[in-house]
C-alpha cells in the first residue's frame, strides 16, 4: 500500500489517510520547519515576531495613555496576547498530534509549532513590552532553557502525542520568563 502522505488520490471518505497539508502547515510554522539548519530557531523566531506583531499593532502605551504599570500591563496581555497564545497553544497541540502519526516519528524536528508557542509564553509571563533589550535576552533564555530541558521539561516529553511535544517548551517558555523578570529586577 502507498504512503498516504505521496498518494492525493486516496479518498476522502477516509479522512486519517487524507493528505494533512493544514496540519503539516500548521505543525511546521508554515514551513519553517523544513530549513535545514536550526529550524527549532526558526519557530523561536516566528513566536518573537507573532509577539512583537500583537505588541506593535495594539500597543498598550496607546490605550493606557501613560507609561504602563504592571496592573496595565496584566490588563491588557489578558486581552491581546493571551487569546493568541490559547490559540496558538490548542491548534499546535491538535497538528503536532497529527504530524506525530503522519511522520510515524516521535516529536519530528520539523514539527516548530511548540518553538512558538514556548517562545511567546517566554514573554507573557514576563509581562515584556516592545522593547528590543527584552525581546532578544528572551529568545536567548527560551533557546538556552528548550535545548537544556530543565526538570520537569524532559519528563513533560513523555506525554502523549503533541501534548508532550508542546509541553517541554512551555516548561522552557515559563523558565526563559522567571529569566526577564529576573534580568528586570536586576535593573537590566
Amino acid at each position: 500500500m502507498s504512503d498516504p502522505i505521496d498518494n492525493p488520490q486516496t479518498p476522502a471518505t477516509s479522512s486519517p489517510k487524507r493528505k494533512p497539508r493544514v496540519s503539516l502547515a500548521i505543525a511546521t510554522a508554515f514551513g519553517l520547519g523544513y530549513i535545514p539548519k536550526a529550524p527549532g530557531t526558526f519557530g523561536s523566531l516566528a513566536g518573537a515576531a507573532l509577539y512583537a506583531a500583537i505588541l506593535y499593532y495594539f500597543p498598550l502605551a496607546a490605550i493606557a495613555g501613560k507609561l504602563p504599570g504592571t496592573k496595565d500591563r496584566v490588563v491588557w496581555m489578558s486581552w491581546t496576547e493571551l487569546p493568541a497564545l490559547i490559540v496558538v497553544a490548542v491548534i499546535g497541540v491538535w497538528a503536532a498530534s497529527r504530524a506525530e502519526k503522519i511522520l510515524a516519528k516521535k516529536d519530528p524536528q520539523c514539527v516548530v509549532i511548540d518553538e512558538v508557542s514556548g517562545q511567546q509564553l517566554a514573554y507573557l509571563f514576563s509581562l515584556t513590552l516592545l522593547n528590543w533589550k527584552y525581546l532578544l535576552l528572551g529568545f536567548i533564555l527560551f533557546r538556552v532553557f528548550d535545548i537544556w530541558k530543565p526538570f520537569p521539561a524532559r519528563q513533560a516529553e513523555s506525554l502523549p502525542g503533541g501534548l508532550g511535544i508542546m509541553a517541554d517548551d512551555w516548561i522552557a517558555g515559563i523558565c526563559a520568563a522567571l529569566g526577564l523578570w529576573i534580568a528586570r529586577a536586576l535593573g537590566l
